[in-house]
C-alpha cells in the first residue's frame, strides 16, 4: 500500500478537549498510541510518522478546524501524497452518536474541516471515516459540537472503534475496512441509542 496520511481533524487548545468536534483528535491519539508514534511540530500541525510495509503519516492539524486544509495541503505536497492516500478523521453530525462509516469523496456536507481541506487541496477525492456524534437536541449545532460527550464509556468505546476501523483501512486496505466498517456502531446489539 501506498505511503497513507491520515488526518484527525479538530481545534487545539484544552476548552476543545473531549468535545464532539474533536473525535478526529482522539483517534489520531490512540492510533498513533498502537503505532508507537510520537508527535513533533510542523506544517501548522502535530504529526508523526510510523512503518508497516510502508511508511505512513498521521496528523492533527493546529489551525482551528475552519482552516485545516493550511495544515494539509503543505503536507501532503512536501511528501507527496496523492489525494486517494488522504484519509480524514471527522465527525458527523448526520449520523447518530456511535455509528461510524468510510466515504470515498464527495462534499463537505458543511463541515468546515472537510470544505477547507477540499479547497485546499483542490479536489473532494479522498477518504473520510466519518464518526457519528448526532444532532442537537436543543437544535443549536455549534453548542452541540463544541460541547462535550455525557458518557464517557461510550466515548472511550467510540474511539476504539474509529481506531480499529483506520488501522483495518492501514492494514488491509479501503474495500476490506468499508465491508467490515460501513454503518458499524458501537451499540449494535443493545436496545437504545444516542447515549451522549
Amino acid at each position: 500500500m501506498n505511503n497513507l496520511l491520515i488526518v484527525g481533524l479538530g481545534n487545539p487548545g484544552t476548552q476543545y478537549a473531549k468535545t464532539r468536534h474533536n473525535l478526529g483528535f482522539m483517534v489520531a491519539d490512540r492510533l498513533a498510541g498502537r503505532f508507537g508514534t510520537a508527535f513533533k511540530d510542523g506544517f501548522k500541525g502535530l504529526w508523526g510518522e510510523f512503518r508497516t510495509d510502508e511508511k505512513h503519516f498521521i496528523l492533527k492539524p493546529m489551525t482551528y478546524m475552519n482552516l485545516s486544509g493550511q495544515s494539509v495541503a503543505p503536507f501532503m505536497s512536501f511528501y507527496k501524497i496523492e489525494p486517494e492516500n488522504l484519509i480524514v478523521i471527522q465527525d458527523d453530525l448526520d449520523m447518530e452518536f456511535g455509528r461510524i462509516k468510510f466515504r470515498k469523496d464527495g462534499s463537505s456536507g458543511g463541515h468546515n474541516g472537510i470544505r477547507s481541506v477540499t479547497e485546499l487541496i483542490g479536489t473532494d477525492k479522498f477518504v473520510r471515516l466519518k464518526m457519528g456524534i448526532g444532532k442537537s437536541r436543543s437544535g443549536g449545532t455549534v453548542g452541540h459540537v463544541l460541547g462535550k460527550f455525557e458518557n464517557d464509556a461510550d466515548l472511550e468505546k467510540f474511539i476504539e472503534l474509529g481506531t480499529d476501523a483506520a488501522e483495518a483501512l492501514i492494514r488491509n486496505g479501503l474495500k476490506s475496512a468499508m465491508n467490515t466498517y460501513n454503518n458499524k456502531s458501537v451499540f449494535d446489539g443493545e436496545n437504545g441509542q444516542d447515549k451522549t
